[in-house]
C-alpha cells in the first residue's frame, strides 16, 4: 500500500521522458511560428508555456533546463530577425529566463513539501504498526481480517482501536474507539492497548478485564486529562472472548455498538448487547460489565465496527447502510467481506470520511467437539442474548 501512496512524490523517470515532447514541441512550435509571421506580430512570450507545463510532471532541473531553452528559443528568432541586440529582444529574453526562474522556485518549493509529506506519512505508518498490530490471518479455529481506515489523511491512524490475544483456549479480541479523531486520540489508544494486551492474560473473564481496562483508563486522565475536557474523555470498547471448542462467543460492552453475526444463509442478526458506560466513566467493580453469550457456530462470521461505519454519509447526508450492505456478502471469507465492504464504503462517502473508521471480521471455520453444546456455555443464572433478526433486504433498526 505504501507504494501506491508514494507514486505520487517522485514522477517516474520514463514517463518524464515522455511528457518532455509536449514542452520541447511547443517551444519549437512556437518558435517557427514567430519566425514566419510579420515582425510586428510577437508570440516570443508565449514561450514561457513550456517551463510552466514542465513544472507539472518534472522536477527543478528539467524545468530548468526547458527554461533555458525557451531564452535561448527567443534569442534565436531575435538573431534571424538582426534583432538581437535590440531591446525587445533583450527584454523579452530577461523576461523568459525571470519567469522560468520563478517556476523552477515553486517546482524547489513543491518538491520540498512533497518529501516532508512523505516523511509524514511514513512516520504515521510506523506508528500505526507500532500501536495497532496486523491481526493474525488466523487464531485457533478462527480467520481473522481487519480494516482501518483514517479520517485524516495525513495521518494514517486516530482514535479507533483493535487487537486480539489469545489464551489457552480460547481468542480474546478488542475494538474501540476514542473520543475524538487523528493525532490528538492516539495517546488514549496506545494506553488501552497496551493494558489489554497485558491484562488479558491475567483475568479469568471478560468483566474482570473491562474493570482491569477501567482503571488504567483512570489512572492515564488523571495524569494527563486537560482540566478543560475534565469528565470529557473516554473510550467505548467491545470485548469478545471466543472458546475453542464451543460454539458461542462471549460479549461484554463498554458503551460501544453491538457486532453483526453474519450466518451463511445470508442473515444479519444483531445481539441484543446490554452495554455498560464507555471506559474512563469510572466503573472499576466487574459486577457493573455484564456478560452476555451468543451463539457462534461453523461458518458464521462476526463483523465489528466503530460508528465511523454506521455514522458515514454520502453527499445527500444519508448514512451508510451497513447491515444491509453486508448481507450481501456473508459468504465471502473475512479478507474479502472486508474488501467489498471498504470499495462500497468509499463509494458512498465519495471517498471521504467524517470520523475514522474500523472493521474486524472473525469467522469460525472448525466444527466443536460433539460433547460441547451451547448450554455448557450460558453462565450461571445468565439467558442467551436475545437476537434481533435482519432481513437481507431491509437496513437494521439499530445501526
Amino acid at each position: 500500500m505504501r507504494n501506491q501512496r508514494d507514486a505520487g512524490f517522485g514522477q517516474p523517470w520514463q514517463s518524464s521522458r515522455l511528457l518532455l515532447v509536449i514542452p520541447v514541441a511547443l517551444i519549437v512550435l512556437i518558435t517557427v511560428a514567430d519566425l514566419v509571421t510579420p515582425t510586428d506580430i510577437v508570440l516570443g512570450p508565449l514561450l514561457v508555456i513550456a517551463p510552466a507545463l514542465t513544472s507539472w510532471f518534472a522536477g527543478p532541473w528539467v524545468t530548468s533546463g526547458i527554461g533555458a531553452l525557451t531564452v535561448m528559443a527567443q534569442g534565436f528568432v531575435g538573431w534571424r530577425h538582426d534583432l538581437l541586440l535590440s531591446r525587445n529582444v533583450l527584454i523579452e529574453m530577461a523576461a523568459l529566463a525571470v519567469l522560468s526562474t520563478v517556476v523552477v522556485s515553486f517546482c524547489v518549493v513543491r518538491d520540498r513539501h512533497r518529501r516532508q509529506l512523505a516523511r509524514v506519512r511514513t512516520v504515521a505508518e510506523a506508528a500505526q504498526h507500532v500501536l495497532l498490530w496486523p491481526l493474525p490471518t488466523r487464531l485457533g479455529p478462527l480467520q481473522l481480517a481487519c480494516l482501518y481506515l483514517a479520517a485524516e489523511e495525513e495521518a494514517e491512524i486516530g482514535g479507533d482501536l483493535y487487537a486480539a490475544a489469545r489464551t489457552d483456549s480460547a481468542a480474546r479480541v478488542l475494538i474501540g474507539d476514542v473520543r475524538g479523531k487523528g493525532l490528538p486520540a492516539i495517546g488514549e489508544a496506545a494506553l488501552l492497548l497496551g493494558a489489554f494486551r497485558e491484562a488479558t492474560h491475567q483475568h479469568a473473564s471478560l468483566p474482570q478485564l473491562a474493570a482491569a481496562l477501567e482503571r488504567s483508563i483512570a489512572r492515564y486522565l488523571t495524569d494527563f486529562e486537560p482540566e478543560d475536557e475534565a469528565g470529557e474523555r473516554f473510550v467505548t470498547a467491545l470485548l469478545l472472548e471466543i472458546p475453542d471448542d464451543e460454539p458461542v462467543v462471549r460479549i461484554t460492552s463498554c458503551g460501544h455498538p453491538a457486532p453483526l453475526l453474519l450466518g451463511p444463509d445470508n442473515r444479519v442478526t444483531v445481539p441484543g448487547l446490554d452495554p455498560a458506560p464507555p471506559l474512563g466513566i469510572g466503573l472499576t467493580d466487574p459486577d457493573d460489565h455484564i456478560l452476555g453469550v451468543l451463539p457462534f457456530g461453523p461458518d458464521d462470521t462476526l463483523l465489528l465496527y466503530t460508528d465511523g461505519v454506521t455514522e458515514a454519509r454520502n453527499r445527500h447526508g444519508v448514512f451508510y447502510p451497513f447491515a444491509e450492505r453486508a448481507s450481501q456478502w456473508t459468504k465471502h471469507n473475512p479478507e474479502a467481506l472486508l474488501h467489498h465492504i471498504q470499495r462500497d464504503l468509499i463509494a458512498h462517502t465519495g471517498g471521504r470520511l467524517g470520523d475514522d473508521a474500523a472493521l474486524i471480521a472473525i469467522r469460525r471455520t472448525l466444527i466443536p467437539r460433539p460433547d460441547h453444546n451451547l448450554g455448557h456455555a450460558i453462565q450461571p443464572h445468565r439467558a442467551p442474548l436475545p437476537l434481533r433478526t435482519t432481513h437481507p433486504c431491509r437496513p437494521p433498526a439499530v445501526c
